[in-house]
């Protein structure tokens, strides 16, 4: 029976390439005929534009809808246009989730529960589900952290960036003591490369001093193509296969399968 693995992508700044690589990496695997899900759990909808669907459609349709109580997830999955990659979509009305269930003691443990019960009846469905999160260290990044395996952090490689992620792991550590002790950090993705910038390569440094093994070798290089797809509503990798930026978000599917190869043999 396959085992699915849930991976949030993760990372409080905006900007930083994570829907891109949310999008990416699922396409890649999809290409491999790995059956994949992601869940857009960002208001702004981006993950759901970015694979050619709709983030104005009714708010019911969607994972607020999931999150609010009146529709499971079963009912909200929808095929993209690429084949073993479905979606389940968000809008801007999942903005107001935070507000609307405050009374809720059990809240960050709402998505868990339905991705539990999702996957207790249609076991082996997906081998991933891949969860976008806002760009903040909101309920609905909780929501994501308490209900994955795993999380990759997207990192770009410029100023600031390594202070926030500092900040990400001290909210990560919480999460595992009070919420999900079970919660692995998969790697760190170095993001938005500029080979001719020096800060670039220092901040790659200092990430592989810090991190060691935990960052991935695989780079991904500033790329205009990697700008352009998200707006034709296709993942980079089917848009532009050879661009710099597809390249290096093939390589980093084949990382990210090796990885979980050894760590699977090592367990």
């Amino acid at each position: 029976m396959i085992k699915t693995e849930i991976v949030s992508i993760i990372n409080q700044k905006g900007g930083v390439g994570k829907t891109t690589t949310a999008i990416n990496l699922a396409a890649g695997l999809a290409l491999k005929n790995k059956k994949t899900l992601v869940i857009d759990l960002d208001p702004q909808g981006n993950a759901t534009t970015g694979l050619g669907l709709s983030n104005s459609e009714n708010s019911g349709e969607t994972i607020y809808g999931v999150l609010n109580g009146t529709k499971n997830i079963f009912e909200v999955i929808k095929n993209t246009q690429f084949a073993n990659l479905d979606l389940v979509s968000s809008n801007v009305d999942l903005s107001g989730l935070e507000v609307e269930t405050a009374g809720d003691s059990k809240r960050a443990f709402i998505l868990k529960n339905q991705i539990m019960a999702y996957l207790k009846d249609f076991r082996g469905k997906y081998e991933y589900i891949f969860i976008d999160c806002p760009p903040s260290l909101s309920l609905l990044t909780v929501m994501a952290l308490v209900g994955s395996n795993s999380i990759v952090v997207p990192l770009q490689t410029e100023f600031f960036a390594l202070e926030g992620l500092t900040q990400l792991m001290k909210t990560i550590d919480r999460i595992k003591i009070n919420l999900n002790s079970d919660l692995k950090i998969k790697g760190i993705l170095l993001t938005m490369y500029d080979k001719r910038n020096k800060l670039s390569s220092q901040v790659e440094k200092e990430a592989r001093d810090y991190f060691k093994e935990k960052v991935y070798s695989t780079v991904i290089p500033r790329n205009v193509r990697l700008s352009e797809a998200p707006s034709h509503g296709i993942p980079v990798l089917i848009y532009d296969k050879i661009c710099p930026g597809s390249k290096a978000y093939f390589n980093f599917t084949e990382e990210f399968l090796n990885k979980e190869e050894k760590y699977e043999s090592a367990a």
